[in-house]
C-alpha cells in the first residue's frame, strides 16, 4: 500500500510540473502568438478570455464525467491533448487553426485541472497529512522552466514550433508513462456515495453525497479573490513598476519571476506549517501576507519597495489555493470529486475578472489605487479561514485518516 501511494504521489507531482510547463510556455509567449497569426489589438482579449471560459466548461464537464469515469483516467487522456494543442498553436499559419488550437487547449485544461486536483485530494487524505502544497509547488517549478525555456526562445528568435516541439516531445512520453500510476482515491464502485458520519460534514452533504452550494461558497470565494491576485501580477506587475514606479523596462521584468520563486518557495515549505499549525493559522498568515504586500505596492516610493511588496503577495498568495482544494475535500468527503470540479471553474472566474477590473480601475482611477482591491479582497479570506478546518471524521477526531477506499486500487488496478 505504502509504494502504491508513493508511485501514485510521483507520478501525479509529474502531471503538476507538465502542466506548469506547458501553461507558462503558452502565456509567456502571446506575444509571439499574436504577431505569428496577425491577430489584432482589439481581437487578442477575445482569445485570451476564451481559454478561460472554455476551461470552466471543461471543468462543469468534469464534475459530471466523474461519475462514470475515474479522475485518473480523465487526466490520462486530458493532458496528451494540452500538450498536443500547445503545439498546434505554435504550428498553425491560419487564424482558424488558432482558434481551435486555443479552444482545444482551455476544454483540456479544465479538465486537466480538475481531474489533477481530485487525485491530490484524495491522496493527501489517504496519506493523512497535508501533501496538497507540495504538488501545486511542482506546478510553480514547471512554470519557472516554462517561462524559462519561453525566454530562450524569444531571446534566440525560435519559431514558435521550434520552441515547443522539444518540451512536447519529451514531457508527452513521459506523463503517459507516469499515467500508469496514478491512483484514484476511490473503489470504482461507491465513488461520492459514501455515508458521511461526521455531525459538522453531514450539514454540507446532501442524501446522495453530493456537494450543497451553499456550504461551498466561502471557499467558492476565497478561490476567485485568490485569483484576482495572482492575475493582478501576472499581467500588471510589469506595467506598474515602469510606468507607476519609473522603474527601467529590464527590472520590470524582474518581479513576476521573483514572485514565481517565491510561490515555489512559500508552497515547498507550506504543508510543513499545515502539519504543525493547522490549515486556519496558515491561510490566516497567508491572507495577512498578500494584503500586506499588496499595500506596500500600492504605497511604494519606488521600483525597489514594488519588487519587495509582489515578492509579498507571492508569499502570501501561494498557500490558498492548495488549501481550498483541500478544504473542499474535507468538507464534501462522501462527494470530494463533485466539490473539487464546482470549486475549480472560480479558478478562471478570478481569472478572468482579475486583470480587467485592475486595468479598469486604473485608466478610471490610478493604478495605485486599483491596487487596493485585491488587497481588500484577500483580506476578506481571513473573514472565511474557518471554513479551512478540518471537519470530524468518523473516527471522533479532528485529522484526516487514510480509508481503505482511498488506498486499495490505483488506476492501473492495484
Amino acid at each position: 500500500m505504502t509504494e502504491v501511494l508513493r508511485r501514485g504521489r510521483a507520478s501525479l507531482a509529474l502531471s503538476f510540473f507538465a502542466q506548469g510547463v506547458a501553461f507558462a510556455l503558452l502565456v509567456t509567449r502571446i506575444p509571439a502568438i499574436q504577431d505569428r497569426y496577425g491577430v489584432s489589438d482589439a481581437l487578442l482579449p477575445v482569445f485570451l478570455a476564451a481559454v478561460p471560459i472554455l476551461a470552466g466548461v471543461g471543468s462543469v464537464a468534469t464534475e459530471r464525467l466523474v461519475k462514470r469515469i475515474p479522475p485518473s483516467r480523465l487526466l490520462r487522456w486530458s493532458q496528451p491533448v494540452v500538450l498536443l494543442a500547445l503545439l498546434g498553436v505554435g504550428a498553425g499559419d491560419r487564424m482558424v487553426v488558432l482558434g481551435s488550437a486555443l479552444a482545444l487547449f482551455g476544454l483540456a485544461v479544465g479538465v486537466l485541472d480538475a481531474s489533477m486536483n481530485m487525485l491530490g485530494v484524495s491522496l493527501q487524505r489517504a496519506y493523512g497529512r497535508s501533501i496538497m502544497l507540495s504538488f501545486h509547488a511542482v506546478y510553480s517549478l514547471g512554470g519557472i522552466l516554462g517561462a524559462s525555456l519561453a525566454w530562450a526562445g524569444a531571446h534566440w528568435h525560435l519559431a514558435l514550433w521550434v520552441s515547443y516541439l522539444p518540451v512536447v516531445l519529451v514531457l508527452l512520453p513521459a506523463v503517459v508513462v507516469g499515467s500508469r500510476w496514478y491512483v484514484d482515491g476511490r473503489d470504482g464502485e461507491g465513488a461520492g456515495r459514501e455515508a458521511v458520519g461526521a455531525a459538522g460534514a453531514a450539514g454540507a452533504v446532501e442524501g446522495g453525497g453530493g456537494v450543497v452550494f451553499k456550504a461551498l461558497l466561502p471557499l467558492c470565494l476565497v478561490m476567485t479573490f485568490a485569483y484576482i491576485g495572482d492575475s493582478t501580477v501576472s499581467n500588471w506587475s510589469a506595467k506598474y513598476l515602469q510606468d507607476v514606479l519609473g522603474s527601467s523596462e529590464q527590472l520590470a521584468t524582474v518581479p513576476y519571476n521573483v514572485y514565481m520563486v517565491t510561490t515555489l518557495l512559500g508552497r515547498a515549505l507550506g504543508d510543513l506549517g499545515v502539519r504543525r499549525f493547522g490549515a486556519v493559522a496558515v491561510v490566516r498568515v497567508g491572507a495577512l501576507v498578500a494584503a500586506a504586500g499588496f499595500a506596500v505596492v500600492a504605497v511604494a516610493p519606488g521600483a525597489w519597495a514594488g519588487m519587495g511588496g509582489f515578492t509579498l503577495v507571492g508569499l502570501g498568495l501561494c498557500v490558498l489555493v492548495p488549501q481550498t482544494f483541500a478544504a473542499a475535500g474535507r468538507l464534501f468527503p462522501g462527494a470530494s470529486d463533485a466539490a473539487v470540479a464546482r470549486l475549480n471553474v472560480f479558478n478562471y472566474v478570478g481569472f478572468l475578472v482579475g486583470s480587467p477590473l485592475v486595468g479598469a480601475l486604473g485608466d478610471a482611477w490610478s493604478y495605485r489605487g486599483a491596487m487596493a482591491v485585491p488587497m481588500v479582497l484577500v483580506l476578506v479570506t481571513f473573514v472565511y479561514a474557518r471554513s479551512f478546518a478540518p471537519q470530524p471524521d468518523r473516527y471522533g477526531g479532528g485529522h484526516e485518516r487514510p480509508r481503505t477506499a482511498d488506498v486499495g486500487r490505483g488506476s492501473n488496478g492495484v
